[in-house]
């Protein structure tokens, strides 16, 4: 595969933390953790599939937003996992690193796209 895309990578977010999960330790704790990161992080995927068939500019950004606050909160049940001593920060890290990355990008994204929607609006 030439090009990695943003679809592939947000599915690959989704996979990473499935298998992250699954040696977790099955204490009450754990299992709350890992409900919580599992539905954050595959909402990710989920949710910018359907960014990919948003209706308009708006609706992108909208959309967009909602990808944002989930990777987001993948962030945060990451930090969670590791400061609570699920897991080590070896292990977490290269997750949090790319979960980071994702959400710099869909802020980005939806800057340019808000700016974008902005200067079309002043030009009409």
């Amino acid at each position: 595969m030439d090009k990695v895309t943003f679809k592939y990578r947000t599915k690959q977010l989704g996979l990473a933390v499935i298998r992250l999960t699954e040696g977790l330790p099955k204490t009450q704790a754990a299992r709350v953790v890992c409900d919580q990161i599992l539905r954050s992080s595959l909402s990710v995927g989920a949710n910018y599939r359907a960014v990919c068939r948003a209706k308009s500019d708006k609706d992108f950004i909208s959309k967009m937003k909602i990808v944002e606050e989930e990777a987001d909160e993948t962030v945060y049940w990451l930090e969670i996992m590791e400061e609570a001593g699920m897991l080590s920060g070896d292990i977490v890290s290269p997750l949090k690193k790319e979960t980071n990355e994702l959400v710099a990008m869909i802020v980005a994204s939806i800057k340019t796209k808000t700016n974008n929607l902005n200067h079309k609006s002043l030009e009409s």
